[in-house]
């Protein structure tokens, strides 16, 4: 959420913000809106102030004509009291709704674009293999080699339902545990938070409302969470952080769950595009400065890149354009790793910065060095999701004989250098 006073001052800003991310907001009626909210509240205040005067006055009187003069008048005044309340109680849910639609200006570096097919490669890595035998993709990989069940998993689940086994659950245990390790290494805190989420954590992540729709809601109205960053931000939500912590730098790990509801979702089958998955999540809050964030930002990117690296899986990252931007996020990195059968890059990572604006909605602030009280900025970025992952790691490492090859680093957690 951005500060109203700021969308007052830079309403053009804002239109062409929202106009790189392609989306639709009123701001005109936003700021009229509010222009009436603080008429009402200003008339409301003042008729609190003399509701309490005349308490004060009716107390102190002892002329019972007077008093039950000024007793018939503070009447009037409460009755317009409650008129203006209900009328400041309507408008604040309209003035409201309105705020959740504004979004966060994109950094001048976000190229102009309108989907996922407009990003900008600004980095690549690895050797992409090149096979003398006919490569197979991973359905038929995993298949063969008793790592993965479709057929059930859709005969319990559904479309889109499967059955890690084997060494395809030994495999994704493998991946956990040696990305506990990696990332730990890079100083983030290992926290395993709750993924059944009240609705106001969704709202000041910015998932609702854009992305409700993806969203599984439980029968009490609470959501599960797609991501570990839903939670994690909730947990400081209303706090008062202490400067002397910043950054705080969390590895979250998670079931997930969501309903590729959208287009995004359609025709893409296997492990890539699945409603329950798990996923371990970087998220950092840090001081309200944008050399900071900015900084963050590519560290986190950089983290995720070094271990599809020691993986030895080929990728490469790119800068998302205005329109793939979702309606908090400043910029955004997707890294996309090698899937050999489709010829193709595969999203595995995002990368994104907020500035203020999720921590706005979820009020969580700090006292800098001259006392003055600031909303943190928030980043996150994948670390590892699995299954997806399995696809390029499976496809990448085939052998001939339909066996494949384990990454180096990860032969010690998963026992062994080969799947056959």
């Amino acid at each position: 959420m951005l500060d109203i006073k700021f969308i007052r001052e830079n309403k053009d800003i804002i239109k062409e913000g929202a106009k790189k991310k392609h989306i639709e907001v009123d701001i005109d009626k936003l700021v009229s809106v509010d222009e009436k909210r603080l008429e009402i509240l200003s008339r409301v205040e003042f008729l609190r102030g003399e509701q309490n005067k005349m308490n004060n006055s009716i107390a102190t009187e002892k002329d019972m004509a007077i008093r039950g003069q000024m007793i018939g008048e503070m009447k009037m005044v409460k009755e317009e009291l409650v008129g203006k309340e209900e009328e400041l109680r309507t408008i604040m849910t309209e003035w409201q709704s309105l705020m959740l639609t504004v979004p966060n200006i994109p950094d001048i570096s976000v190229p102009e674009g309108e989907s996922d097919a407009d990003n900008q490669e600004v980095k690549s890595w690895g050797e992409k293999p090149v096979f003398d035998f006919e490569a197979k993709d991973h359905i038929e990989l995993m298949t063969n080699l008793k790592m993965v069940d479709f057929d059930r998993g859709v005969k319990v689940h559904g479309f889109r339902g499967y059955f890690l086994i084997g060494d395809g659950a030994r495999l994704s245990m493998a991946i956990w545990s040696y990305a506990l390790d990696f990332f730990s290494s890079k100083g983030l805190l290992p926290v395993i938070p709750p993924v059944i989420d009240h609705k106001e954590n969704f709202i000041g992540t910015a998932m609702i409302p854009q992305s409700e729709e993806d969203l599984y809601k439980t029968q009490d109205g609470n959501y599960l969470a797609g991501t570990a960053e839903v939670p994690i931000m909730g947990m400081h939500a209303n706090e008062i952080l202490d400067q002397k912590v910043l950054p705080l730098k969390y590895l979250g790990f998670s079931p997930c769950f969501r309903l590729e509801a959208g287009s995004h979702g359609k025709d893409v089958k296997g492990l890539i595009r699945v409603q329950e998955f798990y996923k371990m999540e970087q998220v950092v809050l840090c001081e309200a400065n944008h050399e900071v964030s900015v900084r963050v930002h590519e560290d986190i990117t950089r983290n995720s890149e070094e271990f599809l690296e020691s993986l030895g899986i080929p990728y490469h990252t790119v800068i998302n354009c205005g329109g793939d931007l979702g309606l908090g996020q400043v910029k955004k990195y997707d890294i996309e790793a090698w899937v050999p059968k489709e010829s193709k890059y595969r999203e595995t990572h995002s990368a994104s910065y907020f500035h203020d604006f999720q921590t706005r909605r979820l009020n969580i602030r700090y006292k800098d060095e001259d006392g003055k009280m600031k909303y943190v900025h928030s980043l996150n970025n994948t670390a590892v999701a699995t299954p997806r992952i399995l696809v390029s790691l499976v496809e990448n490492f085939q052998q001939a004989d339909g066996t494949i090859k384990v990454p180096t680093v990860l032969q010690k957690y998963l026992g062994k250098d080969i799947i056959s």
